[in-house]
């Protein structure tokens, strides 16, 4: 025989539930407020302090907020096309097929 009989039982067990389903959104609604709060100091020191670069001279906080790479000259173009035919010629090698 169970401790409770089972039509008594169900009351507890749903209201075990609606405690635990509080408990979740109680830690979510505490950790977001935790994050609001950290993005907000964040935003803050990065508006009061000015960013460095390495030798010392002050650097606008919009230079550092889009970095554009570099766009490749000519001599890495050739010097990757190059490797490229070198690796073709290397696997007909390889395969017994070799270029004349």
């Amino acid at each position: 025989m169970p401790a409770l009989p089972l039509d008594e039982a169900g009351k507890y067990v749903a209201a075990a539930y609606v405690v635990f389903v509080g408990l979740i959104l109680a830690y979510v609604a505490i950790m977001a407020a935790k994050l609001e709060r950290i993005e907000r100091e964040l935003g803050e020191l990065a508006e009061e302090r000015p960013v460095r670069a390495s030798d010392g001279v002050a650097v606008q906080n919009s230079d550092l907020a889009a970095p554009v790479a570099p766009e490749p000259d000519d001599s890495k173009r050739r010097l990757d096309a190059g490797r490229a035919q070198e690796s073709s010629v290397d696997l007909g090698e390889a395969s017994g097929g070799g270029v004349p």
